[in-house]
């Protein structure tokens, strides 16, 4: 297939396109590459340098599937910059969309976020749940779902709610939570632990990428929104895992953050998906990086920090990469 990666660039989108080359798709990647391009030459890889904001540029001429990916991840950098956040979030997608229908894209699958149940007190998260989004982040990823979503008769769209993503990538990010405890670990001996008592959901980037994979090939399963999250742990278990793998102090402190949900994955592993990794996984991956002087931390393996240094906490031109 001919194939859109928007964000292919980002963390996961760097795995994913790789993993989508493997399998022997032609792609075409949009990135701003505020983060970097770690992407290795191919001949079936094509890579853009542009805003996803500027959707008339994007090629989609001959397209088949869209991943989009692009969008200014987590709370804190989306609280920089709000509005610029909903332009990227919401507005580029919705554009997208729009072309994607005129040019006869069969199917587009967006990556959304399971934060977007917001503070839930039953056991267990499902899809069938409201959503009560509370934070500025949270919301743009329900409002871009109903948005796409109202593409639904015009196109095959595909809604897949992450948990916390983890483990090691070319384009690394050291600002989530099983990452950045293991590197505290590997570096300081000390993971500092904010709260602790809030359960989430984690998926490791492999089977994140594994996710896509799954859609892109039964693009025939229902229309609709699929959490993808398979280890539910609190942030105190994350780090006993980590502590457990390499030995380190944990500090706990106070969190600001309420957050707490388990995420149920069953509608998902009903279409016949199936992980193959595990947070575990992922601890021993980024410590075996490290031991191998694989694992460096730069300005841009932490969104926030990045988004400062480039000066776009203050302006309005940015597609970040997932």
């Amino acid at each position: 297939m001919r194939l859109l990666v928007t964000g292919g660039c980002g963390y996961i989108g760097t795995v994913l396109t790789g993993r989508l080359l493997e399998d022997g798709h032609h792609v075409t990647v949009v990135d701003t590459q505020w983060f970097g391009n770690h992407l290795e030459e191919h001949p079936d890889l094509v890579v853009l340098e542009q805003d996803v904001r500027d959707s008339r540029a994007i090629p989609l001429d001959g397209i088949d599937a869209i991943l989009h990916l692009a969008n200014i991840a987590n709370d804190p950098a989306v609280e920089l910059n709000p509005e610029l956040s909903w332009e990227v979030n919401v507005l580029a997608g919705q554009q997208l969309a729009d072309l994607a229908v005129r040019y006869g894209v069969r199917q587009f699958i967006y990556a959304s976020s399971g934060s977007v149940y917001g503070v839930k007190q039953e056991d267990e998260v499902t899809e069938d749940l409201a959503l009560e989004p509370i934070s500025v982040y949270n919301k743009t990823k329900m409002v871009a779902e109903r948005v796409l979503l109202s593409y639904r008769d015009q196109m095959i769209v595909h809604c897949i709610r992450p948990a916390t993503v983890c483990g090691l990538s070319p384009r690394m990010r050291l600002d989530v939570t099983v990452n950045m405890l293991t590197y505290q670990a590997l570096t300081e001996g000390r993971m500092t632990v904010f709260g602790g008592r809030q359960t989430r959901p984690n998926i490791h980037i492999g089977d994140m990428v594994g996710v896509y994979q799954h859609f892109l090939a039964q693009p025939d399963l229902p229309t609709g929104c699929y959490n993808a999250g398979f280890e539910n742990l609190s942030i105190l278990e994350v780090a006993e895992l980590v502590q457990a793998e390499i030995p380190a102090e944990i500090a706990v402190t106070e969190s600001v953050d309420p957050r707490s949900y388990r995420q149920n994955s069953d509608k998902l592993l009903a279409t016949g998906f199936m992980p193959r990794h595990g947070v575990r996984d992922a601890i021993g991956d980024l410590a075996a990086a490290e031991r191998q002087g694989r694992l460096n931390d730069d300005e841009t393996c932490h969104t926030v920090r990045r988004m400062k240094q480039l000066g776009l906490a203050e302006q309005g031109r940015l597609a970040a990469t997932r």
